[in-house]
């Protein structure tokens, strides 16, 4: 290896697609980075252009090579991290989808979840797969796709059409899509599926059948690192190995060096999304908790993991900005939240797709309570802060109860943690000290460092352990009365989102 050898790592997330090239001390050479449609066309429906996604990530490519000034030849490896929840359904014959990307957020499967939860609640795969029947998950996204998309039950039932989350969409075209594209997916991305035993690491033909769907639609599952293919001979990195996939939750927990039992991460992007190692234990959670798979290297044994999953945290600031037009960019919410000294009795409960972890309630929709005419935008603004740092609270609160052992830190990462207010108020609502690592983009990282591992370019955890650097601590400051207080009024302000989705109402 030269000191001109480096990893890419694609990032296809939430809102845009990214190409960050890494050298092997983990820091960043050079970014690529290009947003694609939100696009929504009903209330609770949320959707993304899968060509256009493709399209981006070869852009993007091209972005981060030419402002690293280098070419494929210095590239060893290609990993991939994305979105893990979003479906993707497409014709193998000619490489086109049938239908938009259902994205994680999207909640018009609930009628698909009470249909599957009228035979032993929504629970009834929760043991094998370690997941509650939810709109969150890709599964129900992939029923919705056959039974509403005229033609795609018959080519599904005839062997033509595939599944994959983004990874496995990405994946295949850059193998060569209709010309041998390779059809693969990760332990990780496959255990948000619902379709995945969590212990034999495979598909459920049971629960297949349970849910109509074909086996012949589905990736074939491997680990999280090694090589699956090559990319294919059009592209600017013809030859070089895809060598690692993780879903980006997980993904961000390995660019922490969060490799062993007991450690966790918290990522503050569109959701908010902590992760809990739990090694090579399957942990059930009694506290609201998905069981997850954390990684899994090569022939190595799977690391498992507990997650608490929050729909609406940098999303809701991106209402504000878009939908509200408060303010005119994303960090402009500090700015106005700092124009106040509180939140002046406000609160705000984001459940624009339902709660997520601990509460799981597919009724919630949003709430903005305690509204007096003494309430002015920087308190709204500072609500919206504050909504992110409560809902980790509680997630938090449910780790520590199903592990039995309370965090005495918390890593972070993502795009708010530039955010020094919400960092700072999160400390003090946590009572513990937050954690900013020098490389925020740990996502990205977490996705090189598989695919680095797999070709040898990095050889041990303990090598990616040296890279880790803290950045910045946050230490609580706060009254324990004034904490105490603002927790009571935030779950107070919970419960008023609770049953308002009726038969009649989105």
């Amino acid at each position: 290896m030269s000191d001109n050898d480096y990893v890419l790592a694609i990032d296809q997330g939430t809102t845009s697609t990214r190409a960050i090239i890494f050298d092997h001390s983990g820091s960043i050479v050079a970014t690529g980075q290009k947003e694609h449609e939100q696009i929504f066309p009903r209330a609770g429906w949320v959707e993304h252009d899968p060509a256009e996604i493709w399209e981006n990530t070869r852009e993007v490519i091209g972005q981060a090579l030419s402002r690293a000034d280098i070419t494929r030849h210095n590239i060893k490896a290609v990993g991939i991290t994305n979105q893990r929840e979003t479906a993707v359904v497409w014709d193998k014959t000619t490489g086109k989808a049938v239908y938009n990307a259902i994205v994680w957020q999207d909640t018009r499967t609930q009628p698909i979840v009470d249909r599957l939860a009228a035979d032993g609640g929504v629970e009834r795969f929760k043991p094998i797969v370690g997941l509650p029947l939810a709109t969150y998950f890709s599964g129900t996204k992939v029923v919705w796709i056959l039974e509403n998309v005229e033609g795609a039950r018959e080519k599904a039932e005839a062997g033509d059409l595939l599944f994959g989350t983004t990874d496995t969409w990405v994946l295949w075209n850059l193998t060569g899509g209709t010309d041998g594209g390779v059809h693969v997916t990760d332990v990780t991305n496959a255990s948000r599926t619902l379709f995945m035993d969590l212990e034999t690491l495979q598909w459920r033909d049971d629960i297949l059948e349970a849910f109509d769907v074909p086996k012949s639609m589905l990736p074939e599952i491997k680990s999280s690192s090694e090589v699956y293919g090559t990319v294919e001979a059009s592209s600017l990195l013809r030859e070089v190995p895809i060598a690692g996939i993780l879903g980006d939750q997980q993904a961000a927990t390995f660019g922490q060096a969060a490799f062993d039992q007991g450690e966790s991460k918290n990522t503050y992007g569109t959701g908010n999304f902590l992760i809990f190692n739990t090694g090579e234990e399957i942990v059930h959670s009694k506290n609201g908790l998905l069981t997850t798979l954390g990684y899994k290297l090569g022939d190595a044994a799977p690391h498992y993991a507990l997650e608490g999953s929050i729909a609406v945290t940098g999303s809701l600031i991106q209402w504000l900005r878009d939908n509200l037009g408060m303010i005119g960019s994303a960090p402009e919410v500090e700015e106005l939240a700092k124009t106040v000294e509180d939140n002046g009795g406000v609160y705000f409960v984001p459940a624009f797709s339902g709660l997520f972890a601990p509460y799981w309630r597919s009724d919630a929709r949003g709430a903005l309570v305690g509204l007096t005419r003494y309430v002015n935008k920087g308190h709204i603004a500072r609500a919206a802060l504050e909504a992110t740092a409560f809902q980790t609270r509680e997630v938090l609160d449910a780790v520590n109860a199903d592990s039995g052992v309370d965090l005495t830190e918390l890593k972070v990462d993502g795009g708010m943690t530039a955010n020094d207010a919400l960092m700072q108020f999160q400390a003090d609502i946590l009572d513990v000290p937050v954690v900013r690592p020098v490389v925020a983009e740990t996502t990205a990282l977490g996705a090189a460092y598989a695919a680095g591992l797999a070709v040898g370019f990095w050889e041990t955890l303990d090598d990616l352990r040296a890279n880790w650097q803290e950045d910045k601590r946050w230490t609580p400051n706060i009254d324990a009365d004034e904490r105490d207080r603002t927790l009571r009024l935030w779950k107070k302000a919970v419960t008023k989102t609770f049953d308002w989705v009726d038969d009649d109402v989105n």
